[in-house]
């Protein structure tokens, strides 16, 4: 079943596009460009003229730098096209585009792409949207898909997905996205869906491994299906049938073996996520005990993840009885003996319960702040340790003069 795929151009970048016979897009669209087949269907969208051509047809399978000087490297994912001796075109396309539902740089479905196709066929080429002749026929493209989409249960405006971020600071209201639920909202302590996709959409590739020790309800494999990733998770005790039950602290892997680990640990003893007396959610984050058996996570997720690769761990502070606890500065004190630091990320709280008027009421009255924010540690495994290790050691201090 052929898919369908449009992408970008302008009048800088169209020649080359011919010229090679090559289509390219940069790392927003990666995933999709690097599904792209032999057959399948290629359209063309030139922002300036505002007019999008085609079909061409895919004569390679998508991939990176398939010609690394292409647009001087500035569209790195790309795919060979075969060009027809015949192609149409429609202008006004991006009006076009959003009356039928259908977005650039976006995998487009089979029937999605053949009534592009259809369509371009049909209005003969170079005719404006204003014309009655194409408006007649964008209409009933528009009903086409709708009906369909409908019958295959999908959204009339196809599969929501969250924005990549693009700062430190993350916000999203809800904890699921999309018409397929992203693990348990009803879970205790339930990881946010959005941050689990902004990680495998920024460090893995389709087809990679990503495990989380600490599966919870399942939100990583959700994520990792939908994202065609494959994942593993584990906990201790496990939510549902496809969490293997496994203790964080020693994982059944081999070294080296996994493209990224995700981990939403417990903050402390102050959620009960379950029965079992060797989760950490028994031990208190004021103790250097609780530190010490996240350390023995972090070294086991150390030993499986490969080289250059990516652990994420989400971590929240904790005020409780009056005092509070840097819980996210203590987890990152242990994970730098191990890893390189990436980024720091401050992921807004939206859907706690202290998160209501009573709560925030008692804040200011009693003088202490609710929690507003979770800490998303990113950290890398270094691709050589030793001189990782020998740069941290002869750093030199430079003194400025205020």
């Amino acid at each position: 079943m052929t898919k369908g795929f449009i992408f970008k151009t302008s009048d800088r970048t169209l020649s080359e596009c011919f010229e090679r016979e090559l289509f390219g897009a940069d790392i927003l669209a990666r995933d999709d460009v690097l599904s792209l087949e032999p057959g399948d269907q290629l359209f063309l969208l030139n922002v300036d003229s505002n007019e999008l051509s085609g079909p061409y047809e895919a004569s390679s399978r998508g991939g990176a730098q398939l010609v690394p000087q292409a647009w001087k490297g500035s569209y790195p994912f790309q795919v060979a096209v075969h060009v027809p001796d015949t192609i149409g075109s429609i202008q006004n396309a991006k009006q076009v585009l959003t009356t039928l539902g259908l977005q650039s740089h976006r995998i487009l479905l089979d029937f999605e792409s053949d009534n592009l196709a259809s369509l371009i066929h049909l209005t003969k080429g170079q005719l404006l949207i204003d014309d009655e002749y194409v408006r007649k026929h964008v209409r009933r493209a528009r009903i086409q898909l709708r009906r369909t989409r409908k019958q295959r249960g999908l959204r009339p405006e196809g599969e929501e997905r969250p924005p990549l971020e693009s700062t430190t600071l993350w916000d999203q209201s809800k904890q699921s996205y999309g018409s397929t639920p992203k693990g348990n909202n009803k879970y205790a302590g339930v990881t946010p869906a959005f941050i689990i996709f902004n990680m495998v959409k920024r460090y893995t590739l389709p087809g990679d491994l990503v495990v989380d020790p600490m599966c919870g309800s399942g939100t990583t494999l959700d994520v990792c299906k939908e994202e065609g990733r494959k994942a593993i998770g584990y906990d201790i005790v496990p939510a549902r049938p496809d969490i293997l039950e496994n203790d964080a602290r020693n994982l059944p892997l081999e070294d080296n073996s996994v493209d990224m680990v995700f981990i939403d640990s417990p903050y402390g003893d102050n959620i009960i996520y379950n029965d079992s007396p060797e989760s950490f959610g028994t031990l208190s984050a004021e103790s250097d005990s609780f530190y010490d058996e996240l350390e023995k996570v972090m070294k086991e997720s150390y030993r499986v993840l490969k080289s250059g690769k990516v652990l994420g761990w989400l971590i929240g502070d904790q005020w409780v009885k009056k005092r509070f606890t840097p819980v996210g500065f203590r987890v990152y004190e242990r994970l730098v003996k191990y890893f390189e630091p990436v980024d720091i990320i401050s992921v807004a709280r939206r859907s706690q319960t202290s998160n209501t008027g009573i709560w925030h009421n008692r804040a200011l009255r009693h003088n202490f702040y609710l929690r507003g924010f979770k800490n998303l540690l990113i950290m890398r495994k270094s691709e050589n340790d030793s001189e990782i290790k020998q740069s941290r050691s002869s750093v030199k201090w430079t003194q400025y003069q205020r």
